[in-house]
């Protein structure tokens, strides 16, 4: 690529020679226009004033004339670039230009920063250029002045080379030193540009950034729920200048992208958002007549106080019109008393809207698969634009360079995209077991698979039926109750492995806290994950969090009865599923079993179950020896949990004892052993005639 980069680079720069060449006789000719040259450093004469007074008001009166089109390019140049894209590359100019949206004076500007770096020479032209000799790198004048003939063109180069500029908003650019003039400023090139325009390689996107900018949205993944009539108002609104703030609440953190960009687009403004510097920020989006888009989450915390404060301030004396948003709102009073401001309650996205956003993205889908992903995933816009393109690509991965149908890779992609967020009080566990796996009795397991249903079909019945307005629970909630052991935790598992979900596990012993506030903190980010996450979110041995209410009788009992009020209050606000298990139904408070879809009471299996609970407590590859007697072990009053507990240890007293086989005697090894951890007694009567296997408890391998 070296040779057609500096191909090419000849070929601009013989152009910007003859530009040089007129700026430089243009400076001639003023200089000899001047009666005492030789005065200049040093004074002033009558003389030299009223000939530079006739040069400004020449100048004062060409300023609105129209500044004319790029210069057009060579024949040459063209030839060049259909040569190279005929070889399957692109020329490192056009590959900046494409990249940052640079016009052919903005390309011209930066091979003028550059051409020094190639001949030193360049620095005493530019010096006389702009007649001062300690001015020798590219500066703010000596661009405006080689960028235009004309006082309109030279007007709009020099915006165009200002901080909102495309140059040096990217950092292609970079100011050098403090001038005492912006048209003084000297200006350099950032890191790599140079190497890349002589097609020594580099990556275009890495060489410039603009950290407020927010890129256009997809149209393919545009939410439609958003294009509500009351959003297009409020835009216009702001896009008129009725408004000068709007602000857009109820949206979560992944979602205020999309309604941000929705309101931009019908203020038909372009997007900033706030970086580190407000007034910068501020500044840049009045520039470039963009909307500043503010999230305010993170303003109301004590921490950020300060910055909430900066942030009104600027805003206080700004007119650049702002969009705010965040889950709850943000009304400082002065700000408000100051600037018109309307707002709007982004609504979450029903079940319509979001069947419509997966079909946007992913249009060669059925109905009925658009139906199961609308209903059981809330996603934002950039999620599915995420899943969209991370399912794509796994079909192109999968056809070898054939196209295969994306479907199969949806789900897959879902997971990339949405799993394996957990960390702090929640750990992430991926569901590896089937409704096979699950022995219960036919009751226990109608209402474990109804409960499976119940959530595909929920969010279509609570929105495009109209349950929702006659319901106030969010999702769906379970509460799981039963002895230790068995199979509470399991089926919340099976549950989530059927619905196609992550299960999001709460410690509780991380959640609960000894300080005032901090366990509501703490489940507000448990809750906050699991739904991030489109998570089955999993309370086990819920006891302490969800416990009775009681009496006020010391200070500290106010704080535990709000903590469980707030429990309530966020529990039934959740759209997710929602299960709770517990040993006993009776501990948990009364206010929270009557939020619960399903109460499901998981009893000591029976002598049917434990037979099929030895069974599956094997795996099929294992070598279980013909004398295990399952019908034997089925009499023994053993949970789920006991028993693979007992075949776990009973594959070990083999292994360890160097037998090829599982036999009885490890089995009844295994049990006793499990008896002894529950402080059971094993009476030998149990056993029948595999007594004597017990021996002394701890027979041989």
């Amino acid at each position: 690529m070296g040779e057609p980069a500096l191909e090419h680079l000849r070929i601009r720069l013989a152009c910007l020679h003859r530009a040089l060449r007129a700026a430089a006789d243009d400076r001639a000719a003023i200089t000899a226009r001047l009666t005492r040259p030789d005065l200049t450093p040093y004074c002033v004469t009558d003389d030299q004033v009223g000939v530079l007074l006739d040069d400004v008001h020449t100048l004062t009166e060409a300023l609105t004339a129209p500044a004319g089109p790029d210069r057009a390019e060579p024949e040459s140049e063209r030839e060049l670039r259909d040569r190279t894209a005929a070889g399957g590359t692109t020329l490192p100019l056009d590959a900046l230009a494409a990249a940052f949206g640079l016009t052919r004076a903005d390309q011209d500007a930066l091979l003028l920063v550059a051409a020094p770096e190639l001949d030193r020479g360049y620095e005493r032209i530019y010096a006389y250029i702009v007649d001062d000799l300690n001015r020798r790198l590219p500066s703010v004048e000596l661009l405006v002045t080689l960028g235009g003939r004309t006082a309109a063109a030279r007007l709009a180069r020099r915006r165009a080379l200002g901080p909102a500029g495309p140059l040096r908003r990217y950092g292609l650019l970079r100011a050098y030193g403090e001038a005492p003039v912006e048209l003084a400023q000297e200006l350099v090139l950032g890191p790599g540009v140079f190497a890349f325009l002589l097609g020594w390689g580099g990556d275009a996107g890495l060489l410039g950034h603009d950290p407020g900018e927010v890129a256009p949205p997809d149209p393919r993944a545009a939410s439609p729920y958003l294009a509500s009539d009351r959003l297009t108002r409020l835009g216009r609104a702001l896009g008129a200048g009725d408004i000068a703030l709007a602000g857009l609440w109820g949206c979560p953190p992944d979602g205020q992208l999309d309604a941000a960009q929705a309101l931009a687009r019908a203020a038909d403004r372009p997007l900033r958002r706030l970086t580190s510097d407000i007034e910068h920020d501020a500044r840049t989006a009045a520039e470039l007549g963009a909307v500043l888009w503010i999230p305010t989450d993170g303003l109301h915390d004590q921490p950020h106080r300060q910055l909430a404060d900066t942030v009104a301030a600027v805003l206080l004396r700004s007119r650049t019109p702002v969009c705010l948003t965040g889950l709850r709102p943000w009304r400082p009073r002065p700000l408000l008393a100051a600037r018109a401001y309307a707002e709007l309650t982004v609504p979450a996205p029903g079940f319509h809207d979001r069947h419509a956003m997966w079909s946007a993205v992913l249009p060669d889908l059925n109905r009925t698969l658009l139906d199961d992903l609308a209903a059981r995933y809330r996603m934002s816009g950039g999620e599915l634009r995420a899943v969209a393109s991370v399912a794509g690509a796994g079909a192109r991965l999968a056809g070898n360079g054939r196209p295969e149908p994306v479907a199969g890779h949806v789900e897959p992609a879902i997971a990339t995209v949405t799993r394996g967020r957990g960390g702090g009080a929640v750990s992430s566990i991926t569901p590896r077991r089937s409704v096979e796996d699950l022995v219960l009795p036919e009751a226990q397991l109608r209402q474990i698979l109804e409960l499976a249903s119940a959530c595909r079909v929920w969010p279509r019945i609570a929105e495009a039926w109209g349950f929702a307005r006659r319901s106030a629970h969010g999702g769906v909630k379970a509460l799981f109750t039963g002895e230790p052991g068995t199979g509470k935790t399991m089926s919340a598992e099976i549950v989530t492995g059927m619905l196609g979900l992550e299960l999001l596990k709460v410690d509780v012993a991380r959640v609960v806290s000894k300080w005032v506030g901090e366990t509501e903190k703490n489940m507000e980010e448990v809750f906050r994950q699991a739904e991030e996450s489109h998570a089955v979110l999993l309370f086990d041995e819920a006891d302490a969090l969800f416990g009775k209410r009681g009496e006020v009788k010391h200070g500290t009992d106010r704080y535990a009865n709000l903590e469980v009020g707030y429990l309530l209050q966020r529990l039934e606000a959740s759209d997710g599923l929602v299960i709770l298990t517990s040993n006993l139904k009776d501990n948990i408070d009364p206010a929270f079993t009557r939020r619960f879809h399903f109460v499901v009471h998981f009893p000591r299996p029976a002598a049917p179950e434990r037979r099929r609970l030895w069974r599956l407590a094997f795996p099929g590859q294992a070598p279980l020896a013909a004398d295990v007697d399952l019908d034997v072990l089925a009499r023994l009053d053993m949970t789920g949990a006991g028993i693979a507990a007992a075949a776990r240890t009973a594959a070990l007293a083999a292994a360890d004892g160097e037998s090829a086989e599982i036999g009885m005697r490890h089995v009844v090894r295994g049990v006793a052993r499990q008896f002894q951890r529950e402080a059971r007694l094993l009476r030998p009567a149990e056993l029948g005639r595999y007594a004597v296997l017990l021996g002394d408890g701890e027979p041989s391998g």
